[in-house]
């Protein structure tokens, strides 16, 4: 008999050992660790453990904090991008960046499912992406075939290995598998938006012309309705041009987040002089904790979905200016969150179209 966690009673006890559905068995350094915030995880495929799915890897989708840190660290070389991830891998056993502390997640084939991972519904031969961060899967590389900085992809031969408590997802069949793979990696933040924005509120994305404030933007517009607004923020002039021809945003402007007296006066006229219900960091950048509060009104809600945000900064930034607002630390997960995200893009065929030619 199984418990919720997948693992055995002793009467059915398999014969090889179950694992940690939470894969504390496959932590080295330190001892104790869980294996996200672990130095290093035993990545040896070889060593079978019946809660786990082994998977043949086939891409890597780089967190985006963490492929514009390598990119900087390495002059913009891809090459230099695929040195710094081996070198990651092999040292971590995962592709966890000792800067930024994110990952990503992959695309890959299901070599082997345990026995005590059968309920998760994925047999072997089943493409797959891993909903959970590289930051904790066991990962070794055999080779770099192609990085893609466009769409923070990096093709690979390689294996991973997932835990019991992993979340997973098979790939979709009705769309490009890149552009899939690209949605999934930041599937968490649309369900979010819908958990935090309401009727007729305001909100405002920083970072909307990006992947995830594009999805944010989207799942906005539909939750506060045409009486509701929805503010636009994006440094890049020509990813402000693609949300405009999405139509989503009552204003999109083009400034830097980093800067929070341009962004809170880009804002007020547009709520009231009263600030944002909801303002949603999507930058993949440090420095836009309060630029991110500054524009969310008394009382209001600012959701960090960003892994470069220093939540450090966040509280004392909004303590140090006298700003009551809730502060939520961006979950890559929710339940049901792929679905979500997916049936989103679907229902949006201009969004679909534009996703489609960044990342398809």
């Amino acid at each position: 008999m199984l418990n919720g966690l997948g693992v055995s009673s002793a009467a059915t006890r398999p014969t090889l050992p179950a694992g940690d559905p939470l894969g504390t068995h496959r932590v080295l350094d330190p001892p104790g660790a869980m294996p996200q915030p672990a130095e290093r995880l035993d990545a040896d495929a070889s060593r079978h453990f019946e809660t786990e799915i082994v998977v043949d890897v086939q891409t890597l989708n780089i967190d985006a904090a963490s492929f514009r840190q390598m990119e900087e660290a390495s002059g913009g070389s891809p090459d230099g991008v695929a040195r710094l991830v081996l070198e990651t891998v092999a040292r971590r056993g995962k592709q966890h960046n000792p800067v930024t502390g994110s990952g990503g997640m992959l695309l890959g084939v299901v070599r082997r499912v345990g026995s005590l991972a059968e309920h998760r519904g994925v047999a072997v031969g089943d493409r797959i992406a891993t909903l959970a961060s590289l930051s904790l899967t066991p990962l070794s590389l055999r080779r770099i075939i192609a990085v893609r900085p466009a769409s923070a992809q990096i093709d690979v031969e390689g294996t991973a290995i997932l835990f019991g408590s992993a979340p997973l997802a098979r790939m979709p069949t009705d769309m490009p598998e890149r552009l899939a793979l690209a949605l999934l990696d930041v599937a968490g933040a649309a369900p979010q938006v819908a958990r935090l924005a309401g009727p007729r509120d305001s909100v405002v994305v920083l970072g909307a012309g990006g992947k995830s404030g594009l999805l944010c933007a989207a799942e906005a517009r539909r939750c506060v309705g045409r009486a509701g607004r929805v503010i636009g923020i994006e440094a890049s002039p020509e990813l402000a041009a693609d949300l405009r021809s999405l139509a989503i945003c009552d204003h999109v402007a083009v400034l830097d987040a980093r800067d929070p007296l341009a962004v809170r006066d880009a804002v007020l006229p547009f709520t009231g002089d009263a600030g944002a219900d909801l303002t949603l960091s999507c930058v993949n950048v440090p420095g836009v904790e309060l630029s991110a509060i500054v524009a969310t009104r008394d009382r209001g809600k600012t959701y960090f979905f960003a892994m470069s945000t220093s939540f450090t900064a966040a509280a004392l930034g909004a303590e140090g200016i006298g700003k009551d607002v809730d502060l939520y630390i961006g979950n890559g997960y929710a339940h049901g969150h792929a679905e979500h995200t997916l049936e989103l893009v679907r229902e949006h065929v201009a969004l679909e179209r534009l996703m489609t030619s960044r990342y398809g």
